[in-house]
């Protein structure tokens, strides 16, 4: 990641998407993507995004949880395309920036910038007061393009980061995964686990991954893409606290796959999150917990082979 101060780029026209794209959801993936089109004639794709989000300097006591830290959203952002991911902080004195100084400095910054690309309601500078139409009256003046995208609608409602983190809590993860237009995923190393799983003859794959926002605590089918060899497997996960034997602080995922694998501790895995089967819940006993884990396994079987929808 790097800051747009100082930043060498050549002599390559730039084609920048600028937002704080929290989840690169569908509607994101329109303004990105325009850029990334536009580049494909010699230029550059560029994204410039933010970190943290604005809500942790304005309402500290009560920021929006984000769906995704700037490493898995640069990840994402590299699979549509982009070639250069801008982070620039964004603190007080980047806050303080008046909404007219801030193309002015970003073309200063970024001599070969040729195009921005916003969503239509993008809005920019101190107090929010910049919008389209200064881009776009400014941007006529030092050559550069403006253009935005429509907002995305599904189920005629927008497509919104809020209504993907309202998703999530909820445990809707088909809903999140139909918003993204992409499946939700986790990134980890395996570690070690206290071996409970395999006494009940479920062994897991465990991962203390732990993002700002959580998704609802429950039972998953997933499947875990190998990192070193991209092979796909299919299972069942169950994120959090696991109240049945500890009721820990810090919620854990674990794994267990279908069949055999070789992935052990110290692998890194990349784990989608398909469908929601249940929520987490407390057990009278292991047994009691065996059979709700067979019968997970069984239902998570079931949607795979397509004979059961998702919720």
């Amino acid at each position: 990641m790097e800051s747009f101060e100082g930043l060498e780029l050549g002599s390559k026209g730039l084609h920048l998407a600028i937002g704080m794209f929290d989840g690169v959801h569908l509607g994101h993936q329109a303004v990105i993507e325009a850029a990334v089109r536009s580049a494909q004639s010699g230029g550059v794709s560029g994204v410039l995004t933010f970190w943290p989000h604005p809500s942790r300097l304005f309402n500290p006591d009560k920021p929006s949880p984000q769906i995704m830290v700037p490493e898995v959203k640069n990840r994402v952002l590299r699979g549509l395309g982009v070639q250069l991911v801008i982070e620039e902080r964004f603190d007080r004195e980047f806050a303080e920036t008046e909404a007219e100084d801030f193309l002015p400095q970003l073309k200063k910054a970024l001599p070969t910038l040729e195009s921005i690309y916003i969503g239509d309601n993008y809005r920019f500078g101190k107090g929010r007061k910049g919008d389209l139409a200064l881009l776009v009256s400014q941007a006529k003046e030092l050559g550069i393009g403006v253009y935005s995208a429509p907002r995305i609608k599904r189920n005629g409602r927008d497509i919104s980061s809020t209504r993907i983190r309202k998703k999530l809590g909820e445990g809707n993860i088909e809903g999140v995964n139909a918003l993204l237009g992409y499946p939700y995923f986790s990134l980890g190393v395996v570690e070690s686990g206290m071996g409970r799983g395999s006494k009940l003859g479920f062994p897991t794959l465990n991962l203390a991954w732990s993002p700002e926002l959580r998704p609802a605590y429950g039972v998953y089918a997933v499947e875990v893409i190998a990192e070193s060899s991209a092979k796909v497997s299919q299972g069942v996960a169950n994120y959090g606290v696991r109240p049945t034997f500890s009721d820990q602080e810090n919620p854990l995922l674990e794994i267990h796959l279908f069949g055999e694998t070789d992935l052990s501790r110290g692998n890194a895995i990349k784990v989608l999150w398909k469908n929601f089967l249940r929520a987490e819940k407390r057990f009278s006993d292991s047994e009691a917990l065996k059979t709700q884990v067979s019968e997970d396994k069984t239902q998570a079987m079931a949607i795979f082979s397509g004979k059961k929808g998702g919720r």
